[in-house]
């Protein structure tokens, strides 16, 4: 497969991982450019492995969380109108908006390692072997993450959502 054959296929899946994992479109799209940039470059390296998504996906979540600690901590990138929008495509029903918003907002406030560990494990579907390959941590810490992360989100005063 060439790298031209793998960004057209995968650029949007990429892409949607990446705003779900930032919880900003704009953001989300300079990581991907960003990270496809590097992939170009090292492509005959990457296409040789046995999941180069899986790579690459590794370098939008690394770039994610270095990108996260170049800016203050008290910077949030999710605001009302990007919250809306990251909805809008889907045809959910009104009622249901308010619950998605607040869910994604509790979501973005999460440490920046257990909001990657939960959308690699539950937007992403993946196993907790291949997040601890992604992240560059142990099984045992990913499941920590995971579980730290869902224990916030039930006491969220905001929503029932888990």
């Amino acid at each position: 497969m060439t790298f031209e054959e793998f960004a057209g296929a995968r650029t949007q899946a990429l892409l949607r991982y990446a705003t779900v994992l930032t919880c900003d479109r704009h953001l989300a799209e300079d990581i991907v450019q960003e990270v496809l940039v590097r992939t170009y470059r090292k492509w005959k390296r990457i296409e040789g492995l046995r999941s180069p998504e899986t790579y690459v996906r590794r370098m939008i979540t690394n770039q994610f969380l270095s990108w996260r600690r170049r800016k203050a901590s008290t910077d949030l990138p999710q605001s009302p109108e990007v919250m809306v929008e990251l909805g809008a495509a889907m045809a959910d029903p009104a009622s249901r908006y308010d619950e998605r918003d607040a869910l994604l907002a509790d979501v973005a406030a999460l440490p920046k390692r257990q909001r990657a560990a939960l959308v690699l494990r539950y937007y992403s579907d993946l196993p907790d072997e291949e997040i601890a390959e992604i992240m560059g941590c142990g099984t045992g810490t990913v499941r920590s993450h995971i579980s730290r992360a869902l224990a916030t989100l039930r006491v969220t005063p905001s929503v029932t959502h888990v």
